[in-house]
């Protein structure tokens, strides 16, 4: 093999946004890895100042065509901490059930869209297509009935347009939950079929370690999306309005998007970061497929991630099902909601699909947003991405070129990356 490695991959495919890839080696000797992100800055926190507090979850939706859901509930539950809304038990279960929509939604598209392809050896899932047409038809019908389960909680696939502050504008019919239930009950066995698939190939998941901080919510006794404290692998737990002191944001110059670390140079968020801090409170079924890969908590392979993102759907489908039944013991009914805007500040986080999300509001006595600090899923893990690279390319080098640069390829892909919604930094220089 070579001893000159020079890789340059600008704007690597199927992840979302833009990310470079480039190493330099010389003689064996390695002079340069670096994750860069040349993504031109997005002003959301700008777009919100002078706004009213029930316009915030409309805007900041925008954020992302994938995880919409994710930022409409941070947003309201950021707002409901300002104004001191309490929400209704009925509520809370809903807006559960919405985000678990955008979980599976999220996961079935990663893992049978973008990650597949590499371990089939594909260049896309378009030629995908006529290796594997079965799974790929299953992989597009669960995708379909997760994009039909945002549609009937959410009011549409993608950017609610239910959620409000306090509660919902229209709650889903009970005949409506009844029929998602039904269809959410026969995905289990095609859900079941991918995760065969891709065990059937997952030798093609690179042996690769590197000792890492884990940060996600943690709630006792739940694998949580939704509620709970941010917790870390390294031990340490805060209170959701310190999240601040948790991402330490900074930055660096190769990338537009700030970094994040907190106890050590970088940690990671997503799935793994998930299922490391909350293994143990995952559900039957969502317990047997990572068994099924040998997945055990502790695991730190960050292309087992994908693993975990398919322990988390199959928790979502039987979660899901589970929290219809409440709902239907209950009783579905609309709620009036009465809002009185007052002076406040809001901090909150939900589990994105991709790791833990921030907001921050600040409001005055009228309810207008004087200030917004936004901290995605993605721009925390940038640093671990980072890190990873230093210590796979050392490892893997020896393999060539060729081999080195699908391998850090498919390294971003397993983090599930969303680049553009995580760049907000601009560097101003007056001359």
């Amino acid at each position: 093999m070579s001893k000159n490695i020079n890789i340059n991959v600008k704007h690597m495919t199927r992840i979302e946004g833009h990310g470079n890839i480039v190493v330099n080696a010389s003689e064996g000797k390695v002079e340069k890895v670096e994750w860069q992100v040349p993504e031109a800055p997005r002003f959301f926190e700008a777009m919100v100042r002078g706004r009213k507090y029930d316009d915030i979850q409309t805007i900041v939706s925008r954020i992302c065509g994938i995880c919409s859901i994710s930022h409409s509930l941070v947003a309201i539950k950021a707002v409901e901490d300002a104004m001191s809304i309490k929400v209704s038990e009925q509520t809370d279960k809903l807006r559960l059930l919405m985000h678990f929509s955008e979980q599976l939604q999220s996961h079935v598209l990663h893992v049978g869209y973008l990650v597949a392809p590499d371990l089939f050896g594909a260049p896309s899932v378009v030629p995908l297509v006529g290796v594997a047409p079965d799974a790929v038809k299953t992989i597009i019908g669960v995708h379909r009935v997760a994009n039909q389960m945002s549609e009937i909680l959410a009011g549409r696939v993608t950017h609610p347009i239910t959620v409000i502050p306090g509660g919902f504008s229209k709650v889903p019919e009970e005949a409506q939950l009844r029929q998602l239930q039904d269809l959410l009950k026969a995905q289990v066995e095609p859900l079941l079929a991918i995760v065969d698939v891709v065990l059937s190939v997952a030798a093609g998941l690179p042996a690769f370690e590197r000792d890492t901080e884990y940060v996600s919510l943690k709630r006792d006794g739940d694998y949580t999306f939704y509620h709970g404290d941010i917790a870390s692998s390294d031990g340490p737990v805060k209170p959701v309005n310190e999240w601040e002191s948790v991402a330490n944001e900074h930055v660096v110059a190769q990338s537009t998007a700030k970094w994040a670390k907190w106890n050590r140079k970088s940690y990671m968020a997503g799935a793994l970061a998930r299922f490391n801090n909350n293994a143990e409170h995952l559900s039957p079924l969502g317990k047997a497929v990572a068994d099924k890969f040998g997945l055990v908590k502790g695991c730190c392979n960050p292309f087992m991630n994908n693993v975990a993102q398919l322990a988390e759907a199959a928790h979502v489908v039987e979660k899901s099902i589970e929290l219809i039944d409440e709902l239907l013991a209950d009783g579905v009914k609309p709620e009036e909601v009465k809002v009185t805007p007052k002076a406040g500040k809001g901090y909150a986080a939900v589990e994105a699909p991709r790791g833990i999300l921030f907001h921050h509001y600040e409001f005055n006595k009228d309810g207008i947003c004087q200030g917004a600090n936004l901290c995605i899923p993605t721009n925390q893990n940038h640093a671990n991405i980072q890190l990873d690279f230093e210590a796979f390319v050392p490892q893997f080098m020896d393999q060539g070129e060729d081999r080195l640069r699908q391998g850090l390829e498919m390294l971003v892909r397993a983090y599930d990356p969303c680049v553009s919604c995580s760049t907000h930094f601009l560097d101003v220089q007056f001359v």
